[in-house]
C-alpha cells in the first residue's frame, strides 16, 4: 500500500486527530522557510536572521529590526493552500481536533479553521508596549521606521516569540492537552529542531504518528509512518466525507 494511502485510511479510522506544524505548512503559499537550501538562513544580511529576530536585537536595533520583519515576516497577501483548507475541513468533519503552529502567518484562520494554538504568535497581532492599544499586520507595514502608537506614542511590538523570550504557558499547556488526548497525530512541515516546541511530541501516547516532510527528522525513528514529501501532495489526496 502507497504511504499516501496508509495515510488516508488512518486519517479515515481516526475521530481525535491533532495536527502540529511547521513552516513547510506555509512555504506552498509563497512563504519562505527559514532552513532550507533557499530559506530565509541562506540569504544574505548584515546580521544572521537569528539574531535580527532575537529579543535583544529588537531592543538594541529596533529599526533594523522592523526593515527586515516588514520584508520578510510580513507575508500578508499570502493565501491558504490545499494543507491549511484539508485541516480546516476535517476540522469541520469533527476529526481533528486542534492545528497546533508553529507559523505565525494567519493562514490556517484564514483557511477556516478555529482551534488554532499559535506556539509562536501573530503578525496579525501587535500590541503599544504603553497603553496595550492593538494594531494589524497593515498598520506595521503602512508605518515608517519604528511603528508608534497613533494613541500614546508608545512603540508598538509585535505579538510574536522572539528569539531569546519564552513560549506562552497558556498556549504551550493547551498543546500538551490535545496531543496527549489525540488518537492520531500528524507532524508535518517541520524539522522538529526547536525546543520546547519539537519536545511536545513526547505527550503522545497513540499508534499512530505520522511525520510527513520534506528530509528526514530526528523523530523519523519513533513515528508509525514517515513520508518524505510535500504536504500539498499528500493533503491534496485525502477527501473528507
Amino acid at each position: 500500500m502507497a504511504d499516501s494511502e496508509k495515510f488516508r485510511k488512518m486519517v479515515e479510522e481516526s475521530d481525535n486527530i491533532v495536527f502540529f506544524g511547521g513552516a513547510g505548512v506555509s512555504t506552498e503559499s509563497g512563504i519562505p522557510d527559514f532552513r532550507s537550501v533557499d530559506g530565509l538562513y541562506h540569504q544574505k544580511y548584515d546580521y544572521p536572521p537569528e539574531t535580527i529576530l532575537s529579543h535583544s536585537f529588537y531592543e538594541r536595533n529596533t529599526e533594523e529590526f522592523y526593515r527586515f520583519y516588514r520584508e520578510k515576516m510580513l507575508c500578508i497577501d499570502a493565501k491558504p493552500n490545499i494543507t491549511h483548507k484539508m485541516l480546516a475541513e476535517l476540522e469541520r468533519a469533527g476529526k481533528l481536533k486542534a492545528v497546533i503552529t508553529q507559523n505565525i502567518d494567519g493562514l490556517h484562520q484564514a483557511a477556516g479553521s478555529k482551534t488554532v494554538l499559535e506556539l509562536h504568535g501573530s503578525v496579525h497581532r501587535n500590541y503599544c508596549r504603553k497603553c496595550k492599544k492593538n494594531f494589524d499586520a497593515q498598520y506595521i507595514l503602512d508605518s515608517k521606521d519604528i511603528p508608534l502608537c497613533d494613541s500614546c506614542g508608545g512603540q508598538i511590538k509585535p505579538d510574536v516569540v522572539l528569539y531569546e523570550e519564552g513560549l506562552d504557558q497558556k498556549t504551550l499547556e493547551d498543546a500538551v492537552f490535545y496531543i496527549s488526548h489525540a488518537d492520531m497525530l500528524i507532524i508535518g512541515g517541520t524539522s522538529l529542531a526547536v525546543y520546547p516546541a519539537a519536545g511536545l511530541i513526547d505527550y503522545y501516547r497513540g499508534n499512530k504518528l505520522v511525520l510527513i516532510n520534506k528530509s528526514t527528522t530526528p523523530m523519523d525513528g519513533r513515528a508509525d509512518l514517515v513520508i518524505q514529501a510535500g504536504l500539498g501532495e499528500i493533503f491534496g489526496k485525502l477527501t473528507v466525507g
